[in-house]
């Protein structure tokens, strides 16, 4: 099994492809020779990072009966000083507001996403380390955990 994309120069410093039939511009800012017409690539990392568990998440809330009413993933990034400026950290806050009697099939559904099933977990966790925690209802639910 492999994956594979093409992606195509537009002009400048714009690219297009095509995921799973959804087209997708990248691209940078003006100041850096660019026409801002999409977002920056290594951006797109922490959208992956976000979605992917994410998607594991929401569907694990549901399974487990969890009573909650938004969700929202947060990904924050450390970065190099100097070129080329690559990731050092990443950060996952998961904001939740729900039912706080919950709150453990919350840490669990976390855990499980982080050691189990997000794949872009797994590679991010190669090259720096990423830590999570959970604010439900404005309250952090636990302190920062480190997958190691």
């Amino acid at each position: 099994m492999s994956a594979q994309i093409t992606l195509k120069w537009k002009k400048d410093s714009t690219f297009e492809t095509e995921l799973n039939g959804h087209p997708l511009i990248i691209d940078t800012s003006v100041e850096n020779g660019g026409n801002d017409e999409g977002p920056r690539p290594k951006a797109l990392m922490l959208v992956a990072l976000a979605g992917c568990t994410g998607m594991d998440v929401a569907p694990l809330f549901r399974k487990m009966r969890v009573r909650f009413e938004s969700l929202s993933i947060d990904v924050t990034a450390g970065t190099s000083e100097g070129i080329p400026m690559i990731y050092t950290d990443f950060h996952i806050t998961y904001h939740v507001t729900g039912n706080p009697d919950d709150s453990a099939k919350m840490l669990k559904a976390v855990r499980m996403s982080q050691e189990t099933y997000c794949g872009v977990s797994f590679m991010m966790k190669k090259i720096a380390p990423v830590t999570w925690q959970i604010i439900l209802n404005g309250i952090p639910l636990n302190t920062d955990s480190a997958d190691k």
